[in-house]
């Protein structure tokens, strides 16, 4: 995965840190680099990071290289997407769905 401005990577070691300790929404992509749907959904999720920028943080997971965060929110199927309010697990998405769908999730929670 390449970052970009508004991605970025978290690992197992930095979970905590990122996620669970930040305040406002986080959306987190569990992914993995041999996930056909992966690569569908990533475009998706690239394009409401920018467009959410400095609302919403956005952190892509890659499940092969972090097992255990992935086992703690039972990650069974990727894409995962999981959305966290103020540290807590509010909300998941789980499989390649279209941009209108996820685009109503973040507004949902953004509002809530």
């Amino acid at each position: 995965m390449a970052e970009n401005g508004n991605i970025h990577a978290v690992t197992d070691a930095t979970f905590a840190d990122e996620v669970e300790k930040a305040s406002g929404l986080t959306l987190i992509d569990f992914w993995a680099v041999w996930c056909g749907p992966c690569r569908m959904v990533a475009p998706i999720v690239e394009q409401l990071a920018q467009e959410y920028s400095g609302k919403l943080k956005v952190l892509k997971l890659d499940v092969d290289n972090n097992m255990q965060t992935s086992a703690r929110f039972n990650i069974r199927s990727i894409p995962s997407l999981l959305f966290f309010k103020d540290g807590k697990l509010v909300d998941t998405v789980v499989g390649a769905v279209p941009r209108q769908f996820l685009e109503r999730k973040v507004q949902e929670h953004l509002a809530a």
